[in-house]
């Protein structure tokens, strides 16, 4: 898939360039690199309020929390509907920039990278 991204990046900058516009570049990027992505912030958050600290007596009751969960998120972006960045973005632990440095992952959980 990286080759056609690249030759699509190639054929779309090759026209922004000629017609003065800004040109698209990419940047490497670990193939396992979770503890990089913004969004790991937002699920750190829910597996924090779903599964850590829990004691569910099964995985089906885990699994029906976390459904639940969703559930009741959903239902409540379908009755309040408006876009949910004020609801979650901003909460991040770290900024929500790309930085080699940001780890977005929640240090007391998982495996932090130091």
């Amino acid at each position: 898939m990286s080759k056609d991204l690249n030759a699509y990046l190639e054929k779309i900058n090759q026209a922004a360039a000629a017609d003065g516009f800004p040109v698209v570049k990419t940047a490497p990027l670990p193939a396992c690199a979770q503890f990089l992505n913004v969004i790991e912030s937002v699920f750190s958050g829910m597996a924090k309020a779903i599964i850590h600290n829990s004691d569910y007596q099964s995985a089906d009751e885990c699994m029906m929390a976390i459904d639940r969960y969703f559930e009741e998120r959903n239902q409540h972006y379908r009755a309040n509907p408006k876009r949910a960045g004020g609801k979650i973005w901003g909460k991040e632990l770290v900024p929500a920039t790309f930085h080699h440095a940001n780890n977005c992952k929640d240090p007391h959980y998982g495996w932090p990278l130091r």
